[in-house]
């Protein structure tokens, strides 16, 4: 058997890249590659044995890739670490699933889940609202950037894309539009671009909720209803208000079926069909009825 080279980083530089970008990629660096024969090794012991060691340093070894990969990332805005850190994520789910009989390296087999967490990561965190949900957006959101030659996409080229990604020239202008907005913050902050401040929705959405004819209208419409209810309520029979009063109305401690039905000596199919009445004459007083 192949013997494994020791890897010996530092463990607090690789806890977490968000501690200390710097560091941890300095670290990541300094942790030795393995060998072929050394891999297949270490990927036997964790894939025939369960072997937990072998797995940190199958993972250990790989770090630097994630950081590589991460990298290509770098321009939808987000924070690099965050980036490393989903990637480490996706690197982790391939050791676990790795087939050391598959007869390839592990890079290899990693670099789709690495990228397919980077991905998920960055689709959630782009926008508030998802700009990629179909896999058709998904293919166009990764490379609609990379395919078109100049800041605005021509028909031609929109024509070009659609028909190397095999999608519609309409999903592509779409896209296109969706990528061109940005997210606005509802009130600015003093480290706001001055062009941006002005136009924040602060400035020109209305607050209605202290409007002190709103307030009124709306305790008005309350006191109407509330007042409709009592009249509806007042026509029933006394029994028939008590169970829909302590079946519905009551905020707290409704009765059930059963405990009406107990206390009227009936059975709680009948209290169902009490209360069935009571609700269509309710319906019938507080409804307007058609012509």
């Amino acid at each position: 058997m192949a013997t494994t080279t020791p890897l010996t980083p530092a463990l607090s530089a690789l806890a977490s890249p968000g501690v200390n970008l710097g560091s941890y990629i300095q670290a990541v660096n300094n942790v030795a590659l393995l060998s072929a024969d050394e891999e297949k090794s270490l990927a036997e012991r964790l894939f025939f044995e369960q072997d937990v060691e072998a797995a940190r340093q199958l993972v250990l070894s790989h770090l630097r890739f994630v950081v590589h990969i991460a990298r290509s990332y770098a321009g939808y805005g987000l924070p690099q670490a965050d980036l490393i850190q989903e990637g480490n994520i996706g690197l982790m789910k391939a050791v676990k699933r790795f087939d050391p009989r598959m007869g390839v390296r592990l890079v290899s087999f990693a670099v789709h889940w690495i990228k397919a967490e980077i991905h998920e990561f960055v689709i959630k965190n782009w926008r508030i609202v998802k700009v990629a949900t179909t896999k058709a957006q998904r293919k166009l959101f990764f490379n609609l950037r990379s395919m078109r030659k100049g800041h605005r996409l021509s028909m031609a080229e929109a024509n070009a894309i659609a028909t190397d990604l095999n999608v519609t020239p309409e999903q592509v202008l779409e896209m296109e539009l969706r990528l061109a907005s940005y997210d606005m913050t509802f009130d600015y902050t003093p480290d706001d671009d001055d062009e941006h401040s002005s136009s924040s929705p602060v400035h020109y959405l209305e607050d209605g909720r202290y409007d002190p004819a709103r307030i009124l209208e709306e305790q008005d419409h309350e006191d109407h209803e509330n007042g409709q209810l009592q009249e509806a309520l007042a026509q029933l029979d006394e029994r028939s208000r008590d169970i829909l009063t302590r079946r519905w109305l009551r905020e707290n401690d409704k009765a059930t079926l059963h405990e009406l039905a107990a206390e009227y000596g009936v059975s709680a199919e009948r209290v169902r069909q009490i209360e069935k009445s009571a609700m269509e004459k309710l319906k019938k007083t507080l409804l307007p009825q058609p012509a």
